[in-house]
């Protein structure tokens, strides 16, 4: 007995299955990606609303120390954690968010992160003494 070894009858994919597979990994990833994307930049808000929040202690730790708020206002990070701080406090989002205490007195200040990534850019978030907390143009928040 002769057997015939049918020549279309092969292990493998064919082309249309691999076409289809892409096709729904290319589906998947379109949704897939702009989630991961606002998930990420959501996380970033919420990491910086922490770091507003340790700062906001900071302040308070000071008052408790001296009586008083007493530091000038600071346009940056870098100045803002050296007034006070010495340097010794950093922020988790310093890379996303720039930092600022924006109105300081005896018995009330503000800290202020605005966004500055491309994302972020019209993000600011501000704390205040009196527990006040905005979000302004801040993607997915509305308020904290």
């Amino acid at each position: 007995m002769h057997r015939h070894i049918d020549a279309r009858r092969s292990s493998g994919f064919t082309l249309i299955e691999i076409l289809i597979v892409v096709a729904i990994v290319g589906i998947l990833a379109a949704v897939a990606v702009p989630s991961y994307s606002s998930y990420v930049t959501r996380s970033q808000i919420k990491t910086a609303q922490g770091d507003l929040v340790a700062l906001g202690l900071n302040m308070e730790n000071v008052r408790q120390r001296t009586l008083k708020y007493s530091s000038a206002p600071a346009t940056t990070t870098t100045a803002a954690t050296q007034a006070l701080f010495n340097g010794k406090w950093q922020p988790a989002q310093g890379a996303d968010f720039e930092y600022m205490i924006t109105q300081v007195t005896d018995t009330a200040y503000a800290v202020t992160a605005q966004g500055k990534s491309a994302k972020l850019r019209s993000c600011t978030l501000t704390l205040t003494s009196k527990n006040e907390r905005t979000a302004t143009g801040c993607p997915g928040v509305t308020s904290w």
